[in-house]
């Protein structure tokens, strides 16, 4: 216990000597909000920060354009050592920048860290040697880059995940959910609107009625389940009976199983709607399907009990919680804990005003702090082996829940 204690005010005060240096590097990356899939500068920026320290071993384009790899192994890969990761995210939002708070993300994950290398450094008496991965997933708003990174095998060897995301209060687990995306093109036939409209078939009809079928959906869904859209193409005039439109859809559920099943009954009224018009269909899944994220109690405890030890505050938790991320498939891989946390704001994610407390200094407080907590439940891990073999158990159960429902799934994405 007095090596653990020892190992967590190692670990804060590391964090606090560089939070100058932490800060800059969440500010530059604020700066400078680039897209899913083009984050050049927050790549090169993230990369930089690491490259200063030579223990740490630095990939830059790791598996993906914008992804990068930082490793500390002080064994050298000599012997296998417990491999603690961190995910850094770096995306930002169109038109209104770091409304999701990713340049924080960043910072929480490359803080953490630098605080279990300063808490590890010159610890001879642990059962098994520990490296570290901080890993840089791209493209979360869009694309889904960690299941990339899943696929590319990025995951492989690690054995916990960390990482943290911001938002209006702290929370050790959030279950998330499950999303797709899907993107419906209708094909009709143009012809003049006024003049011979009994020669055209209306492609905008096809997407006005898939729109009505849905929105009568909703009635026969469950509570939690979700689907929202648009129509991004409705035709080119007036005069011009529409013969191509296009809808796009996000598809919502608490757990991937019931994905499944949202899934066929909005193909269903995408289909009605094609052969009620005449007009041909394309149902396509342009990106990858986002998981929800898997319950490692275990880890979510220990969180709560040092975050408290540092003067975090849970609140109630939320009956649910219905944004989506990425993590939820790195969750099915690999056992890990995604908390939440407040950086002094009322602000909703996704907006200008969140957007504008992401980069602001007060958000420091909580940022680090979040970041210090997410160390030192990684200590408690590494300190113990019964709580590690625990964690894996949990694992294993929450994986088994899911399983029978992940059959004929993409393998990659569910293995352990």
């Amino acid at each position: 216990m007095a090596q653990q204690q020892q190992m967590k005010h190692a670990l804060q005060q590391c964090i606090d000597a560089q939070k100058d240096e932490l800060h800059s590097l969440s500010r530059d990356i604020w700066s400078n909000p680039e897209l899913a899939g083009n984050e050049t500068q927050a790549h090169d920026r993230l990369v930089r920060f690491f490259s200063r320290d030579k223990t740490w071993t630095v990939d830059s384009h790791y598996k993906l354009p914008t992804a990068f790899r930082a490793v500390w192994d002080p064994v050298g890969g000599r012997e296998r050592a417990l491999n603690m990761g961190f995910l850094c995210e770096y995306d930002a939002l169109p038109g209104i920048g770091h409304a999701c708070g990713h340049n924080l993300i960043a910072e929480v994950g490359a803080a953490a860290a630098l605080g279990l290398k300063a808490a590890l450094e010159n610890q001879s008496e642990l059962l098994q040697p520990v490296k570290i991965t901080v890993l840089g997933t791209p493209s979360e708003e869009a694309i889904g880059g960690k299941i990339d990174l899943i696929k590319a095998g990025a995951f492989t060897d690690m054995d916990l995940v960390f990482m943290a995301h911001p938002a209006q209060q702290d929370a050790p687990f959030l279950p998330g959910v499950a999303l797709d995306e899907v993107i419906v093109k209708y094909y009709g036939k143009a012809s003049h609107a006024s003049a011979y409209p009994w020669e055209g078939v209306n492609a905008l009809d096809a997407a006005v009625l898939a729109y009505n079928n849905l929105s009568a959906l909703r009635q026969q869904l469950k509570p939690e389940w979700r689907l929202h859209g648009i129509i991004k193409h409705g035709g080119e005039k007036p005069n011009i009976i529409p013969a191509y439109t296009e809808l796009e859809y996000y598809l919502r559920t608490p757990l991937v199983k019931d994905l499944f099943d949202l899934k066929a009954k909005a193909e269903a009224c995408f289909r009605a709607a094609a052969v009620a018009t005449g007009c041909q269909v394309e149902i396509i899944y342009p990106y990858n399907s986002y998981y929800n994220i898997l319950p490692i109690a275990t880890l979510a405890n220990l969180y709560k009990n040092n975050g408290e030890a540092l003067g975090i505050q849970f609140p109630e938790q939320p009956n649910n919680f219905s944004g989506s991320t990425d993590f939820g498939n790195v969750s099915y891989v690999v056992p890990g804990i995604h908390p939440f946390f407040y950086i002094c704001t009322d602000a909703l994610n996704h907006t200008e005003e969140y957007a504008v407390a992401a980069g602001a200094e007060k958000a420091q407080l909580y940022t680090l702090r979040t970041a210090k907590a997410l160390a030192m439940t990684a200590v408690d891990v590494v300190c113990s082996p019964d709580l590690l073999q625990k964690v894996r158990e949990d694992f294993s159960q929450a994986k088994l829940k899911q399983g029978k429902h992940l059959e004929g799934t993409d393998t990659s994405l569910t293995a352990p």
